[in-house]
This record gives structure tokens, sequence and C-alpha cells, in this order.
């Protein structure tokens, strides 16, 4: 079966690339090179540490501390001698940067803006093409009341870092001073620096004095009374924003978004949740928003809530979806290490002991045996057991930890083979016994999930759409926004307690084509999904030389000769010309020994002076070993491979050998399925000239991941005009860098001079080479980039796109549309009437080609929804297209379609960039590296660079 996902199809029946003929240079004119760009040249837009000794913990004197335990730019194949000189090439920077700020769209009457402002593309009209529906958007509708807005900066001292202090501060001072000073006003507070007002202060500037009781929990007495914290706050005057820019922005007269004053109001909708539940990003969470569950190693979930304020055609919308976070469960200690080693009456094995270091490293926790509950950071423990730990006490007495809690508290310790809880700081460390000690509650899990945790996470919280539907409308309800004070009667806010009716359209299905063999030639998917009876792959692979080795020790011994048997055969059936005999025998090796078996396998074909086109690998029965094979196949080894699991080979599946074969075909230069409408050349500004599609993504570093960089992956078309195969690169950069470094480069060289590189230059050459021609348009898909990195990351990646075309060839520069990809969002879509079977798919959710660019979408740019695959599991996430730069003029039906179409160019990116992490982490690791906050030192760290694709691997989609 196969299936459209993330926007297209999903790797099984992707395709790819064989070696093409030498590249023919770029001829300076032709096309639309020589003169000005394409059809259209609009530019458009702490927690609190262990602190000192306090007797309740051992610590030993300060003296008798305890101690705890980018590569060179590549040389360009012949090109133009026409290629610019470097002076020429970086006026282009200027040129670029100064078109996407400053030119207006053609044939187009911008409202006024800022000479600042970046000027994305105005909306081409609205799409047409498809089947009327209505569907249900996950948005709330806002009303707005005339209020007289003022922002106030705040400033308390001393600092305070805590936002939960912070707001502590400043609701003892309206409860002190509304009635008087503050002239019967309620403010709203971001919990840092801002305050917000429906109206003004009676002053401009004013400062008050607001004590709060002592953070240290322990009773007072009589020689130590209960004392006060004092903290001094200043309220100033900073701007009066004002309702009516956003009044006219939402009429679509002014081009500009006043996101001053939708912050004011979105801080006004998030004061009352932030002060009852815990605050993660956009999100709120809490035990009382819903049923809490367990993933295993102490960790639980939490259910929540999302919330954002955002400007759409029908005004205001409150985008609300509920959601789910992991935290630490509120156990003891002990209980925590339970998970980890059940027997706690033996010492921790060093393993065990570093693993439970890793994971307490940085939380709370609170000790049991005293009345007051401050809290603890833990700095790590100890490589001791509690059982031989001394210290040097206070009184210069030497006892042990296990003497002091005796002595001190009448407490005998059970589990004295277990190390203990380090606290304080390094030169003087408090030891916490385990068994009591209690994780405090709600302190959030920031570290890397193992397999079982995400397993677990995901059972939790996948909801089919009528259950999800059901539980946001629950909590908007819970919510109660329209009885909230601070929300209705001070600032006049409204919100709407229904989900928003959206008109959208069902797209029609392209058609595909495949080999004119089979009993069917083409197909019409149905519900996003078709299979492979009676079809032949568009165009079948030769597999001539290949072999098969088996890590599993659990199959039956025939088992791997029976799979390949049977994948050869459906291979052959399919299209493809596989050899039905191995180059080397079928083998079964030492799963701790993959390596030397791979090494051996790639020896031995060679010796008969061969190369392995492909190999074969059934892997071994424990997980954590697919990321070492690939980095080893394909980095080392130059060896193309086809992994499969031993539970699924083994059951010998028409439908799994389907599924295989059709990953192997592209893997080997092959193509399953095109489009029809790209074969006859009917895609609009796509099939009429040469185009080259690009997919790009970032991928950053798992939390947890500190050492690991960021990755960028950049695929592009190979095969115009059907656009099915991409050919894919891949680079590193630093932890967390969202624009692509690696775009364009250059390297002033001493024998050659200035030297030119860069994915995007190398992958327009490969496209002439492949083709035989150059592009004339080139379309951009970038994936993961937020909306406040629009303007950073279209301005500095259009430049290197120019730069790269630049110095293939002196005035070439094809049409650009670069487009943002964004996956990561929240809004959901529902079928308007569950009950209406032309309207959902089997699971209950929207068809495929479900699409809308109004209501809800951008007040005046060009973007849309598109719910281009079929559900499998829970609710379908729609994709969310922004055009930020459109140089070919697409009209809203064309592009809409296109996207719905084509095989996903950024999908392909990102699967790209997932395998490359594989090459550079250890996925054996069962998690639980220092996560949280990161410091700018952080980023700086030295890049580790990726190990280089073998060139006969590079050449074929080695990544789905």
């Amino acid at each position: 079966m196969s299936r459209r996902g993330g926007g297209g199809r999903r790797p099984d029946s992707c395709s790819d690339q064989p070696a093409q003929a030498p590249a023919p240079s770029f001829q300076r004119g032709g096309g639309e090179a020589a003169g000005p760009p394409g059809r259209g040249h609009q530019g458009q837009r702490g927690g609190t540490g262990g602190g000192s000794h306090s007797g309740s913990g051992a610590a030993p004197s300060s003296s008798h501390a305890a101690s705890t335990s980018t590569a060179q730019a590549p040389s360009s194949p012949s090109v133009s001698a026409s290629a610019p000189s470097s002076s020429s090439v970086s006026t282009l920077v200027d040129e670029t940067e100064q078109k996407l700020t400053l030119a207006a769209p053609a044939a187009a009457t911008l409202p006024p803006s800022s000479s600042q402002a970046m000027r994305l593309p105005v909306r081409p009209g609205l799409g047409t093409v498809g089947r009327k529906c209505v569907v249900r958007a996950n948005h709330f509708m806002v009303q707005l009341a005339e209020r007289d807005i003022h922002h106030y900066d705040v400033s308390i001292t001393p600092e305070v870092t805590s936002k939960k202090i912070n707001r502590q501060i400043i609701s003892q001072l309206i409860n002190l001073y509304r009635l008087t000073h503050l002239g019967e006003r309620m403010p709203a507070y971001d919990g840092m620096k801002s305050i917000y007002t429906a109206g003004p202060l009676p002053f401009e500037s004013k400062e008050f004095i607001i004590t709060l009781p002592d953070s240290d929990p322990r009773p007072s007495s009589s020689t130590r009374p209960r004392r006060e914290r004092q903290f001094r706050v200043v309220i100033r005057l900073a701007s009066k924003p004002d309702l009516y820019t956003l009044q006219q922005f939402l009429l679509r007269r002014h081009f500009e978004a006043p996101y001053e004053v939708i912050q004011v109001l979105d801080v006004v909708l998030r004061a009352a949740p932030s002060e009852k539940h815990t605050v993660v990003g956009r999100s709120f969470f809490s035990t009382d928003l819903g049923p809490m569950g367990q993933l295993g190693d102490g960790v639980e979930y939490w259910r929540g809530y999302f919330q954002s304020l955002r400007p759409t055609q029908m005004g205001l919308s409150l985008n609300i979806d509920v959601s789910a976070c992991s935290f630490y469960e509120p156990i003891l200690v002990t209980e925590f290490v339970q998970k980890y080693c059940r027997d706690l009456s033996h010492p921790l094995s060093d393993e065990v002991r570093l693993k439970v270091e890793e994971a307490l490293k940085g939380i709370k926790v609170v000790l049991t045996h005293v009345e007051y509950n401050r809290s603890y950071k833990i700095t790590g423990i100890s490589s001791q057991p509690m059982s031989q730990l001394m210290f040097i006490d206070d009184n210069g007495t030497r006892m042990s930890v296990i003497q002091y809690f005796l002595e001190k508290s009448n407490i005998a310790l059970q589990f004295t083979s277990l190390p203990a809880v380090l606290a304080g700081s390094e030169a003087r460390p408090i030891y916490l016994p385990m068994e009591l000690s209690r994780i405090v509650a709600g302190q959030r899990y920031t570290k890397r999930f193992n397999e079982r945790q995400v397993t677990a996470l995901l059972r939790a919280t996948c909801q089919r759409p009528r259950e999800r539907e059901e539980n946001i409308r629950m909590m908007t309800r819970a919510n109660a926004y329209n009885d909230d004070t601070l929300v209705n009667r001070e600032f006049g806010i409204q919100v709407a307690d229904v989900l928003t009716l959206v008109d959208a359209r069902i797209l029609p299905a392209p058609m595909l084509k495949y080999h004119e063999s089979g009993r069917e030639a083409s197909v019409n998917p149905g519900f996003g999904q078709w299979n492979m009876i009676n079809k032949k792959m568009f165009n079948g692979g030769r597999v001539e030389v290949w072999t098969c080795v088996n890590f599993s020790t659990d199959l039956d011994p025939d088992v791997p000769f029976q799979f390949c048997q049977g994948l050869v055969d459906v291979c052959n059936s399919k299209g493809m010309v596989f050899n039905p005999r191995p180059v080397i025998p079928i083998s079964s090796s030492n799963p701790n020994q993959i390596e030397k078996a791979l090494v051996d396998v790639h020896n031995r074909t060679t010796q008969q002076g061969k190369q392995l086109q492909l190999l074969i690998i059934i892997l071994p029965d424990d997980k954590g070993s697919y990321g070492r094979i690939k980095r080893v196949c394909e980095t080392e080894l130059g060896i193309v491979s086809q992994c499969c699991q031993p539970k699924q080979a083994s059951k010998l599946s028409m439908q799994y050998f389907e599924n295989v074969a059709l990953k192997i075909n592209v893997k080997v230069g092959g193509r399953n399925t095109v489009l029809v409408d790209a074969v006859q050349k009917r895609i609009p500004l796509v099939t009429d000239r040469p185009t080259i599609i690009f997919g790009a993504d970032v991928t950053h570093p798992q939390r947890g991941e500190d050492s690991s960089p960021s990755i960028a992956a950049v695929v592009a078309s190979m095969d115009w005009p059907e656009v099915t195969k991409y050919r894919g690169l891949v680079s590193a950069q630093a932890r967390h860098e969202e624009i692509i470094q690696d775009l364009y480069k250059s390297i002033q060289d001493p024998q050659r001079g200035l030297v030119h590189g860069g994915m995007i230059r190398e992958l327009l050459i490969a496209f002439n080479r492949s083709t035989n021609r150059k592009p004339e348009s080139i379309i951009f898909y970038r994936d993961g980039v937020s909306e406040g990195q629009f303007s950073q990351v279209l301005l500095h990646e259009m430049n290197a796109i120019r730069l790269a075309c630049a110095s293939l060839e002196e005035g070439y520069a094809p049409p650009v549309t670069f487009v943002v990809v964004q996956k990561r969002h929240h809004t959901r879509l529902f079928p308007a009437d569950h009950n209406r079977r032309d309207l959902t798919d089997r699971s209950g959710n929207i068809l495929p080609g479900t699409v809308f660019d109004t209501h809800i979408c951008h007040p005046t740019e060009f973007d849309f929804y598109l719910n281009s695959h079929a559900g499998i599991q829970g609710t379908s996430r729609p994709t969310h297209y922004h055009v930020l730069y459109d140089e070919n003029r697409f009209s809203a039906d064309d592009f809409q379609v296109l996207t719905n179409n084509l095989f996903p160019p950024a999908y392909y990116a990102h699967l790209a960039a997932f395998r490359a992490r594989y090459y550079i982490e250890d996925e054996t690791s069962a998690g639980g590296s220092t996560g949280g906050s990161r410091s700018t030192a952080d980023r700086n760290l030295a890049i580790r660079p990726l190990p280089v694709i073998k060139d006969n691997v590079k050449d074929v989609m080695f990544y789905c």
C-alpha cells in the first residue's frame, strides 16, 4: 500500500536518479538568464540551588570538599569563461537585500508601511479549483472593544529571574494599590518587564516598595524571627499601543502587522492561566487539565493546551489546541533509581550510576524528614556508597553521613549501599540521602526520550478527530475567557465559544503514471492511498551485483534465503531487472561484529572485481544498530543498503515485499511512478521551461544532545520535466542555527584564485548534467522556519541562491519562488459533519487534498493550508505554506495544485538530514545527557564535520 505523507508520498514511493552524461557548460544568455530575471520581479518580507549547609543535609567543611564525579569549498567542474569576478558577485548581497526589502509587488497598490518593512508577496487572488466543502478549525474569533491601551516598563530591584516570583511581587502591588495609586486599573503583567493597562495610570513614573515573605521556609523562632524580602518596583510609561492600527491592518488598509498591539492582547488572555498552570512556551499544563500518565523511567505526562492570538482574514482569532508535556514524577529518589536498578541493596554499577546521575542532574528535591520544604538542586551523585562517605562537620568532627543522620535526626538510613545525592557547591557539597529526598512536582523533563517513552507518549496523546475536537471545546469552555474580569471587563475582549467554520476545497488527486506493460498504466489515487496491484514501476532499476547479510539470531536459518528469493521475484514482477543470484552467498553474521561483517562483504565483492550495487541487511533483534550500519555503508564503504526488520522479514508478506521493492527501486536509480501532467507537460510554470525544485530543511539536536551540531539538508529534482528524482546533500553547522550556512560559499585558493562552492551550486551543476539543460526557473520549498525568522532566513538564503547562480555564469539569475513549509503549528481541521462519508477518510479525518486560503489565513499575504495526505493515526495536521518571494508569479490555483501534486521535496530534505544525524550521534544511547538551557558558548563549540558520503551513494536517493 502506498500513501501520501508529509505533504506528498512517503519514502516507499520516492524515486531516484541514475548517473548521467557530463554536463555542458552554462552558456551566457539563453532562456531568461541574460536579462532581468523571469516573468516577475516583485520583491516582497533557575532554580534555587542547594546553597550552604542548613542542618538538614550532611555537609563537609570547605577544606574537605568531596570530589564529584565545515569542509573546504569544492572546485567546480568546467563552466563558462564568463564566470563573474568576486567584486561583481559581492554586489549581489546589497542588491538582493534592497530588492527583498524595498521593492513593491508589481501591479499592486500596497497600503502604507514603514520603510524598513519586509514586504512579502500579496495574495494573488483566492483559489477556485476543487470540490467545495466546509471544515471546522480550532480557531475562536475574538472581538475587541475600544480601549486606550498603555504600556509601562517595570523594573524590579533586586533583579528576579523567576517569573513566578515576579508575578507574586506585582500581584502584591496590585492588591495593595489598585484602588489608590493605580487609579482602579487592573494591569496585565507579562511576568518580565512590561505591564499593560486599558487606560492611563495616574502617573507617568512611580516607585513602590513591596515586601514578600522570606524564601527560607524554615519556621521562625525566638532566635531567628521571620524575615521579609523587600523589592523596589519602578513603573514608567513606555508607549501607547494603538488599537486603531490593528483594526486598519485587519481591514487590509495597513501593510505592517502591529505586533506590539497583538502582544498586549495576548498577555491579557494569558494572564489568568499563567497564574494557575505551569507555563511551557505558549502552552499551559496542569494535573487539573486532564488525565496524567506514566512514560517510564520516572517520567510522567500532564495534559494541557496551547494558546496563541493570530491576525486572520476574519479578524483576530485565538488558536487553541490540546497538548501534553513530560514532567518528572514527584517520587522519592530511591523510587526513581529503582526504575533503572531494581535491587537497591547492592552498590550501583558504574554504568547504572552514570545513567542515574545524568537523569537526575539539574532537578530539585526536598527532604521528607523536615517540616519545611526547602528545595535543593542536584549537581550529581557521589561516586562512593553512603556507607563509605565521611566528612568533617562545622565543629571539626570527622563523621560518616550515616552517623550524622542518626545523631541529628534520629534516622537510621536503610539504603546505605546507594550513593548520596549531591547538592550545594563544589567547594561545599551537601550530601542528601536518596531515601529522604523527594523530587519536586511540576519540573519539566527536558532530556532526551528513549524509544519506550516516545511510544508511550504518542500512544497516550493520539486522538481521533472527533475526540480531539471535543477536548478542544471542553478546554475552551473551562477557560471561561468571557467571565474573566481582566479579559472581559477591563480590556473589553470577547472570545467566541465555537470553532470557526472555514470554506475549503478538495483538490483533485494527481493522476499517476506507471509502466505501459502493467495492467493499470495509470491510477487516480482515492483517499490519498493506492497499491501496486496490476502495476509496474515507471522506470525499473537494474540490480546485477547484490547480496544479503543477516544479523538476527532469532530467525530460522532458511528465512534469509526465502526472504531474498521472494523479494527478488517481486522486484522483477514489478518491472525491475534483478539478478536472482547474489554475487556472494547470503550469510548470517554476529550482531556484535557489524562493522567487521560489512567490511568483509565489501572486500569479498571487490576481490571479484565487482562493485556492489545493493546490500540487503536483516537487522539485529536488538534496536540501536541502524545508524551505525548506515554510517559504515554510506560514508566508509560506498554501499547502497536496504535494511529490513527481522520480524517483518520472517512473515514473507507480499505487501512487505512490495513496499521494500519500491524503496530499492529508487535507491538503484529507478522511478516508481511519475505525474501524468508532468509527462504530458501540463504543469504551468514548471514543465513549460526547465525548472529545478529544491527542498531544504535544518534539523537540530534532540534535547539532551549537547555536543551535536545542527544539520542542514538540501535536495533538488534531477529529472525535469517529471520532477520525481531528488539528489540530496547535507552539511553540519552551528547548533540551533536555522539559516543554512552552506548554500553558497567561496574561498580564496593560492593557486586557483576564487573558488566557488556550496550545495545550491553543486545541485545546479548536477541538474545540468542530468537533463542537459540549465534551470530557467527555481522553486525553493524551505521547511522549518518560524514566522519570527522569515526576514532573516529569506534575506540570507535568497542571497545565497543568487550568488550560486551568478558564480556559474555572469548574469545568470533565473526567477525564484521561495516558500516556507510549516508543519509545527497548532491549526487542526475537522469535518464540519463527522457523519458525512464523502467528506472524511476512513480514520474520520478531512480528505486528502483539502486546501483553503480564506478565513483564518493571513489578512494580505500569500499563504494557504493544505492537507495532502491521508490520516493514519490521530488527527491529520495540515501543512501551512507561506510564499515569501515569487518572481515566477504563480496564481493561487497553480501553486496550490502543484504543491498538492508534487512528491514532497521538503520531506525528502528532512529524511536526508535525519539520515546524516545517524552518522555523528550514538543511536545506542538510551538518552539522558544534560538538557535544559544552553549558553552562547555552547552554540560556538567547534562544529563536528559530517563524514563524507561516497559519490556512488550520493548519486541515488539513499535517504529513502
